[in-house]
């Protein structure tokens, strides 16, 4: 309840930037200081479609031990909409989705166009996160070098920054080679080396949405991932690193099972050439066709239509939102949004033909409270206090602990460095 309150004070706020703020300057020192002077080194890790629960079956025992040495959260809950590059924008800037511009994995914006994960232009203009200052940036800007291996943002130019190293996304670079090139940045001599990285693996998440989150490919995936983790760990225990550097290992969503048949045929319910739809899946987003004035009031029809109640999803005109989602104030988030109930999609009748036998079993894109969309939270390094469990929290309060154990101000956010500051090292604080 905390959670769902913080984010309505800020959805109520006035909307010049909601509740971001601007945090003072760290006052504090880092939890510790290298050798270099430098704080100790940040190794951001997230396993895409780690459910909160994962952990339970047995099969993350590395993550396991990280935890058992650190702090483990009892689950970490995403932002609206619960889907993967909103997240992990998130985590990277503490602002939600509604104020760091990256509303979904797909969107459109007018003098943009359309953005998506396939899109390789679009995800590489920086113009689409500009709305929010990744910590790389504000790392950059004082004097800490940074490599991001696979995290969404990274490959734009944004404000004029760049990560000093980084890769574009490439899906066949194995979970052992990304774990290689992490290493291989923190072998670099002592004025090149990192202070913050990050680490990006896709397997759960791709074994999740193709098979469904209970079954024997997303244990595979589970388990392969973890032998990634303990080459890391070994790797860092090689290097003298492991009991100084502090890692910080999250998810940015769930995953909940969404059977083949379980599709509201959005097409039935109202005449798709006359809105433009910008996307369509978990969260189903529409806008007008045009600006002209027939146009419109059809559109106003479609919306009256569809915010009756429907059968396994909620509809809202973009004003309407529930305030605890906190979104629809940003211009990217269509005028008419479409949520599906956990266990369905929203789908036409033509897609749904075409993909017959190949849609996906799992999803996420969930209301954000919803026990099925919870992500991990698992800290662990010298800040970290040892075998310590600390409630639920929201993963925009990320940013502001990263921030501190970088000992560098953090930019304008929604996060709170105080709720989330009790896991550290008394001397940390």
């Amino acid at each position: 309840m905390k959670i769902l309150f913080r984010l309505l004070l800020c959805s109520l706020a006035a909307f010049s930037f909601g509740c971001a703020t601007q945090r003072p300057a760290t006052t504090t020192t880092p939890a510790v200081v290298a050798a270099t002077g430098k704080p100790a080194p940040l190794l951001l890790i997230s396993i895409d479609g780690y459910r909160h629960d994962y952990m339970q079956r047995g099969l993350s025992p590395t993550l396991a031990m990280l935890a058992r040495g650190g702090v483990q959260a009892a689950s970490m809950q995403p932002a609206f909409p619960s889907l993967t590059f909103p997240n992990h924008y998130t985590l990277v800037t503490g602002l939600t989705p509604d104020h760091h511009g990256v509303v979904n994995n797909t969107m459109f914006d007018p003098q943009l166009g359309k953005f998506s994960l396939s899109s390789r232009k679009a995800i590489s203009d920086g113009r689409w996160w500009a709305e929010g200052t990744p910590i790389w940036e504000t790392a950059d800007q004082h004097g800490l070098r940074t490599a991001t291996m696979f995290w969404p943002g990274s490959e734009a130019d944004i404000h004029g920054h760049r990560p000093d190293h980084w890769l574009a996304y490439d899906g066949a670079v194995t979970p052992a080679q990304r774990v290689d090139q992490v290493l291989a940045w923190l072998d670099l001599p002592v004025a090149e080396r990192p202070s913050f990285l990050t680490l990006y693996f896709d397997g759960v998440d791709h074994a999740g949405h193709t098979y469904g989150p209970d079954t024997p490919q997303v244990n595979e995936a589970l388990r392969e991932t973890d032998a990634a983790l303990a080459q890391l760990v070994g790797g860092l225990k090689q290097r003298g690193l492991f009991e100084r550097i502090n890692l910080v290992v999250v998810s940015d969503h769930g995953m909940a099972t969404v059977p083949e048949a379980n599709n509201v045929m959005i097409d039935t319910l109202i005449p798709l050439d006359q809105v433009h739809a910008v996307s369509l899946g978990i969260l189903a987003g529409f806008n007008p066709k045009s600006d002209n004035a027939e146009d419109r009031a059809a559109f106003h029809q479609i919306e009256r239509t569809l915010e009756q109640p429907q059968a396994h999803m909620q509809c809202w005109d973009k004003s309407r939102v529930p305030a605890r989602l906190a979104y629809g104030h940003n211009a990217r988030v269509p005028q008419l949004l479409c949520l599906a109930d956990v266990h369905w999609r929203i789908t036409t009748t033509d897609y749904a033909a075409k993909r017959k036998g190949r849609v996906s079993l799992g999803e996420h894109g969930f209301d954000n409270a919803e026990p099925l969309m919870q992500a991990i939270f698992v800290g662990h390094g010298p800040a970290f206090r040892i075998n310590a469990n600390v409630p639920a929290f929201p993963n925009l309060d990320v940013y502001p602990l990263m921030t501190h154990l970088l000992g560098i101000p953090a930019a304008a956010n929604d996060g709170s460095y105080d709720a989330v500051k009790g896991m550290l090292k008394p001397a940390s604080r």
